[in-house]
């Protein structure tokens, strides 16, 4: 007898907002330590050739271990990898707010990163299969894209009220009771028939995969503390290109692939991984950018530094519940990404305008690019989430899941690291060559990056125009349902 995968409508209901809550947190511990730093830095001696670590330790073993991630969420069951990396994610969450030294900061963050490897790709896959229907689908995942498209700005904001009210170590504990209610709301996630695997676990492609991407975040990122191009920035680039070559070789003959490249070939759901990844790429940059600009040069708080991104979030809200969310079935999908491209990309050409001393530089500046960049933002996560994960066969669906978190992750964490040495090396050449102030020449770097970050955004557009041609909604829903009652 079949069975719908999601239960009842209130239950599927119930599930949606289970796997919310575990959206927030993967997407939230991204950012929300960000504005904690300084008082992380004062009260732990982190300095400065360490304390990115506190966010590329979280970024690198999340987005490293994904695919992996996925692979074991297909093997032991989603609703259980569920679970398990809801509470394993608590448990690092309460280490790293007791941490006592860098070492234990960075140490839990990393764990973490972990655990959120597992949880991400259980939590869209136990999505997808639960909203199989194209018109609850586009509503189901309009909230999920609603909070990963604000999930970043929250973290700012709520980190800003954490550190001021409370502690920098707050924006860790607070994750605690978000992982416990959202493991009780798993409850109501329907036990989903195992899918028969034979073969051994690809544990060569899996650590191949991550090696890979470290290397290369890791070269971009000492690009910004070594004078160019070094020896050893050379090296870590090539040889991430390298093993990831290697890792899909690897692919191609396992057994059981930590990602099945026939995850990849189908057309539309590459150019939705491309899409979201260069996204992110340039939407994390705008969140540091926005969080320096706003508290050194504008003199903000905390909290008015995250207000001001607060304003991105409600935007990116409304686009992606109310608007995308509705418009998908109706509206081909490749229309709503490559509007949501562009309107972000204007956004961040907005502030390559952005002046050292400027009276209005909120009105003018800073309110047009929160609207454009969170519609944008809206308008993108909804239709590439559902994208990335329809039509693809029950075992799976949870390396395709994986697939669309890491290519957020790695994309956020090369952003970060790429972006922020364009902004670097940029401020210090325009320091030599002319007679500029000190924060003449950071806004400078800030704007040349965004530049970059909105050059990333249009390309993005065009590839994704080339790229996604959506399925028939018809079409979709027949499959899918075959495919998840078997």
């Amino acid at each position: 007898m079949k069975k719908h995968a999601g239960g009842s409508g209130a239950g599927r209901w119930g599930v949606l907002w289970a796997v919310a809550a575990a959206q927030l947190l993967v997407v939230l511990d991204g950012t929300i330590v960000n504005i904690a730093l300084p008082s992380a830095d004062a009260q732990l001696g982190l300095g400065e050739d360490t304390r990115h670590w506190v966010i590329s330790a979280y970024l690198l073993a999340f987005g490293g271990l994904l695919l992996i991630g996925g692979r074991v969420s297909g093997a032991i069951g989603h609703r259980r990898a569920f679970v398990i990396g809801l509470l394993g994610f608590a448990v690092a969450s309460f280490l790293a707010g007791l941490a006592w030294n860098p070492a234990a900061l960075i140490g839990a963050r990393a764990l973490q990163g972990v655990f959120a490897a597992l949880l991400a790709p259980a939590a869209l896959s136990v999505l997808s299969l639960s909203f199989p229907d194209p018109r609850e689908r586009g509503r189901a995942f309009g909230v999920f894209a609603a909070v990963g498209a604000t999930g970043s700005a929250i973290g700012l904001v709520l980190g800003g009220l954490l550190t001021e009210f409370a502690s920098w170590r707050w924006c860790l504990y607070i994750n605690v009771p978000i992982a416990v209610g959202a493991a009780v709301g798993a409850v109501l996630i329907p036990r989903l028939a195992p899918v028969p695997r034979t073969g051994r676990v690809d544990v060569l492609g899996g650590v191949l995969s991550a090696a890979g991407i470290a290397a290369i975040v890791l070269g971009i990122s000492r690009i910004e503390t070594r004078a160019g191009v070094s020896p050893l920035v050379l090296g870590l680039l090539v040889g991430g290109i390298v093993l990831l070559t290697a890792f899909v070789l690897v692919e191609r003959r396992a057994a059981q692939p930590v990602l099945p490249l026939s995850v990849l070939t189908d057309r539309a759901r590459a150019g939705s991984f491309i899409a979201i990844a260069l996204m992110f790429l340039a939407m994390f940059g705008f969140y540091l950018f926005m969080s320096y600009y706003t508290q050194s040069q504008l003199s903000y708080s905390p909290i008015g530094a995250g207000g001001v991104l607060l304003i991105h979030a409600l935007v990116a809200l409304v686009g992606s519940v109310w608007i995308a969310g509705k418009l998908m079935g109706r509206v081909p999908a490749r229309v709503l990404v490559v509007s949501g491209l562009l309107a972000a990309a204007a956004g961040l050409l907005v502030l390559t305008f952005l002046e050292a001393d400027s009276s209005h530089v909120f009105a003018v500046y800073l309110l047009p690019a929160m609207v454009l960049t969170g519609l944008g933002m809206g308008l993108v996560i909804t239709p590439t989430a559902s994208t990335a994960t329809q039509g693809v066969k029950g075992h799976d669906i949870g390396a395709a899941s994986a697939t669309f978190n890491a290519a957020q992750q790695l994309g956020a964490a090369i952003g970060v690291a790429l972006l922020n040495t364009v902004a670097v090396l940029s401020s210090t050449s325009y320091l030599s060559d002319q007679s500029a102030t000190q924060t003449e020449a950071a806004i400078h770097g800030y704007t040349t990056a965004l530049a970059v970050g909105a050059g990333t955004l249009l390309a993005a557009a065009v590839v994704s125009a080339v790229m996604i041609r959506s399925r028939r909604p018809d079409d979709v829903s027949r499959t899918e349902r075959v495919r998840v009652a078997s």
